[in-house]
């Protein structure tokens, strides 16, 4: 078993990042949240626990509070922010409104090296972003830091296991963060660091093993980077008991039907089936302009599509899906009412449907470490560092209504910016790039005479996780060849514009 750190989430926006830097050097952790009962922590027994931020109050009458239970665990326990400030209140300190807020950058000014602060300068540049301050400490902590806002920027319990920081060191703009939440691991909590990629498959394929046992799986493959490497790690787990389906929407990227069928026919042994539904998709499409109904329509054809195919194999049992942590962490964490801005397609509607057991190979895992694990079973590069791509493929980058004519037209610019992207090496250096077809038509000069044609948009976005982006400073000699290819290969098309919209306030997809 892996020593396991736990992170009770008291709704702060950075929730995930702590996790994912605690997970980048290889120890398990899992986000619960903050109300965590004593039954669930006595069957998950963490070694270490980390209180997270949140954007209430300790003072709020209705205030998010840890279960006292984690007190008595008598393990190390590290507060973040509002975690600072509910550990302060537990042990008989205040807390009260600061007469000068901090948001922002700020020097911290280390007193005490001797455990959380190992390896740093006296002077160390950290993210502050909190309304609330310690008043008063408790007398059983002392103080190891402040800053010029904040006279009690970290603290420590003077007998227990117990730190606390007002700054968030899970940001990249505390520059020295990883290196203290290194020290409360391994230093402190005196964690093991053997969460890896190959342990991830080995436990994972004699789990899948031990679920399945002799039935049949079926699952939904996109050639995306989730489903490809759930694919190969169920087909590592059980072999030809795996039923894969590709179903070609015919909203795919140019010829990406052939590609996935190639690269998974290389693999010994691997068989799936390719469904040809493009005319159906496009069918239920016409006239639809609202990019809501066309996520609707495009989820609720999938489902249909697949539980047609699936009544072929009445012997399947079960059904594999590439959910992730994230996708987890969203159901169960503690999050305050948030608007929809979008539809997400996703099968996740198939399972009550099919009456099918439910089989989740990737859920434990972030996105980097999805990769790593495809890295790790051999997938090639070109899909394991796949761009994200929507589950209603192009119809969402084609403003107003679908034709087919439209999505060749779209095809047909997407792969001119994607090849030109790998032969100038960028491929890799921005997160998400792709095309999109605007609903609207420009005068050009061709060949001496006036167009009246398409316009289409190049969009390219730097980010973590897609929370926030920012647009891809490409360098303008790129961006030069780019349009000109696609304006003289494509016909139809006399103008190409390069998005430079950030995320908030744009999206990064257009629909």
């Amino acid at each position: 078993m892996h020593d396991l750190v736990l992170i009770l989430d008291f709704g702060s926006q950075y929730t995930q990042l702590i996790a994912r830097m605690v997970r980048s050097m290889h120890v398990y952790c899992e986000i619960v949240p903050f109300s965590v009962d004593a039954k669930t922590l006595a069957e998950k027994n963490p070694k270490a626990l980390i209180l997270s931020g949140s954007p209430a109050s300790v003072n709020d009458e209705q205030a998010p509070w840890a279960d006292d239970v984690i007190w008595q665990l008598n393990i190390p326990i590290l507060g973040i922010c509002y975690g600072m400030q509910m550990i302060v209140h537990k042990f008989g300190g205040k807390v009260h409104k600061a007469t000068k807020k901090e948001y922002g950058r700020a020097e911290l000014m280390i007193e005490n090296h001797d455990t959380l602060f190992q390896c740093l300068n006296n002077i160390e540049s950290v993210w502050m972003s909190h309304g609330d301050e310690v008043a008063i400490l408790p007398d059983c902590f002392k103080r190891i830091a402040n800053s010029e806002n904040a006279k009690y920027a970290a603290i420590a319990h003077k007998h227990l296991p117990i730190f606390a920081l007002q700054f968030h060191p899970e940001v990249v703009h505390t520059t020295n963060g990883k290196q203290i939440i290194e020290n409360f691991l391994f230093r402190i909590a005196k964690l093991k660091a053997d969460w890896t990629p190959v342990s991830f498959i080995e436990e994972t394929i004699q789990n899948i093993r031990n679920t399945v046992k002799d039935k049949q799986v079926i699952l939904g493959l996109s050639g995306g980077v989730d489903s490809s490497v759930a694919a190969a790690l169920l087909h590592r787990a059980v072999g030809a008991q795996l039923l894969p389906i590709f179903v070609d929407t015919g909203l795919l990227r140019k010829n990406e039907a052939d590609q996935v069928s190639a690269m998974f026919n290389s693999i010994s042994g691997f068989e799936f089936q390719i469904v040809d539904a493009g005319k159906l998709f496009l069918y239920k499409l016409r006239g639809i302009s609202d990019p809501e109904q066309k996520r609707k329509i495009i989820g609720a054809t999938f489902i249909e599509v697949f539980e047609q195919e699936a009544r072929k194999h009445p012997e399947v049992e079960y059904l594999a899906q590439g959910t992730l942590y994230p996708d987890v962490i969203e159901s169960v964490s503690f999050k305050g009412p948030s608007a929809t801005i979008k539809s997400h397609h996703n099968v996740g509607g198939l399972p009550d449907k099919m009456k099918l057991k439910l089989v989740e190979p990737l859920r434990e895992l972030f996105k980097d470490e999805v990769r790593l694990v495809g890295k790790t079973l051999g997938l090639p590069d070109r899909v394991i560092n796949r761009h994200p791509f929507p589950g209603p493929g192009l119809a969402v980058r084609i403003i107003g209504d679908i034709t087919p004519a439209k999505v060749k037209l779209l095809q047909d610019i997407d792969d001119i910016y994607i090849e030109e992207l790998y032969a100038w090496d960028l491929y890799d250096k921005t997160w998400q790039a792709f095309a999109v077809l605007l609903p609207i038509q420009s005068v050009g000069v061709m060949g001496d005479e006036r167009t009246y044609e398409n316009v289409c948009a190049l969009r390219a976005v730097n980010s973590s996780d897609g929370m926030t982006a920012d647009w891809t400073e490409f360098p303008f000699a790129f961006l030069k060849k780019v349009s000109n290819r696609i304006i003289n290969e494509v016909p139809g098309v006399n103008r190409v514009v390069y998005d430079i919209s950030s995320k908030p306030p744009a999206t990064i997809e257009w629909e």
